[in-house]
C-alpha cells in the first residue's frame, strides 16, 4: 500500500504549489456543480465537495456567492467536463480531468505537452483498470489511533487507513464521501484536505532519471493549465532519482 499513498503524496506537494491558483479551479467546480445539480448542497453531491474544498483552501465567501450565482444561470461561461487519458514516458499512466468553455484549446494544449516531454493522448476509457475512484481524506495523526479511528469509521463506509509522515490518510467508497464527512466532524477531527480521488491500483518503475524528470514536468505543466482540475498518474515514486 505505502507505494500507492507516496504516488499522492508527490501529486500533493505539486498541488501545495498552485493552491492560490487553486481558486479559479475550486470556483469552476462549484459553479459546473452548480448547473448540473442545482445550488443546494443537501441534494447536490459535487457541489458539497467543491464547498467543502472551498472551505479548506480559504477561498473567499463571496467568491464562492459568485459562483454559485454563476451555475444558476447569472451570466458566466459555459464550462464543460472532459477527462483525457494518456501515456506518459515509460508507459506511465496519466489521466486528466478538465473543465472547458473550449475543447479545442484544452486538447491542443494537452497534445502539445504530451509532444513536449514524451507519450500521448490515448483513447477514452484505455486507463478504466488503471486507477479506481475513491473518497480520500487527510487528516493530522497527532492523538489519533488509526485502528481505534478505523474501527469508528468503519460503519460508515471506511475501507482502508494509512499513517504517513504525521498524517493519516482515509479512504472509502466514492458513495460514502457524505457520511464520512459528517462523522469525522462529529468527532471534531478536521480534514485537512477531502474529495474524490483516482487512485492507481498499480504502479510503474521508470527506468532512468532523465524519464522520471520528464514525466514530473509533464505532470506540472498539465496541472498549470488553466482548463486542468486534476492530474493523476501512477508512476512509481523514486528517492533515488
Amino acid at each position: 500500500m505505502g507505494r500507492k499513498w507516496n504516488n499522492i503524496k508527490m501529486k500533493k506537494a505539486a498541488q501545495d504549489k498552485m493552491r492560490s491558483a487553486n481558486y479559479t479551479k475550486i470556483l469552476r467546480e462549484i459553479t459546473m456543480a452548480v448547473r448540473s445539480a442545482g445550488p443546494l448542497p443537501e441534494s447536490n453531491f459535487s457541489l458539497k465537495i467543491a464547498l467543502v474544498k472551498a472551505k479548506e483552501n480559504n477561498v473567499p465567501r463571496d467568491n464562492i456567492e459568485r459562483a454559485i450565482k454563476k451555475g444558476s444561470g447569472e451570466g458566466g461561461e459555459n464550462y464543460e467536463e472532459i477527462n483525457y487519458e494518456g501515456y506518459g514516458l515509460d508507459g506511465v499512466a496519466i489521466f486528466i480531468e478538465a473543465a472547458t468553455d473550449n475543447p479545442t484549446r484544452t486538447i491542443g494544449n494537452i497534445r502539445s505537452y504530451f509532444n513536449r516531454w514524451g507519450g500521448a493522448i490515448g483513447t477514452q476509457g484505455c486507463l478504466q483498470f488503471v486507477f479506481e475512484r475513491k473518497a480520500i481524506f487527510t487528516v493530522k495523526a497527532e492523538g489519533l489511533d488509526p485502528d481505534e479511528l478505523t474501527m469508528e469509521l468503519i460503519d460508515h463506509g471506511c475501507e482502508d487507513i494509512e499513517l504517513e509522515e504525521g498524517y493519516l490518510t482515509i479512504k472509502g467508497a466514492v458513495e460514502s464521501y457524505g457520511e464520512l464527512h459528517k462523522k469525522l466532524e462529529a468527532m471534531n477531527i478536521k480534514a485537512e484536505e477531502s474529495g474524490l480521488e483516482r487512485l492507481p491500483l498499480n504502479t510503474k518503475e521508470v527506468t532512468n532519471k532523465e524519464n522520471y524528470d520528464k514525466i514530473l514536468k509533464l505532470i506540472d505543466v498539465l496541472e498549470e493549465d488553466d482548463d486542468v482540475q486534476k492530474v493523476y498518474h501512477n508512476m512509481e515514486f523514486n528517492e533515488n532519482f
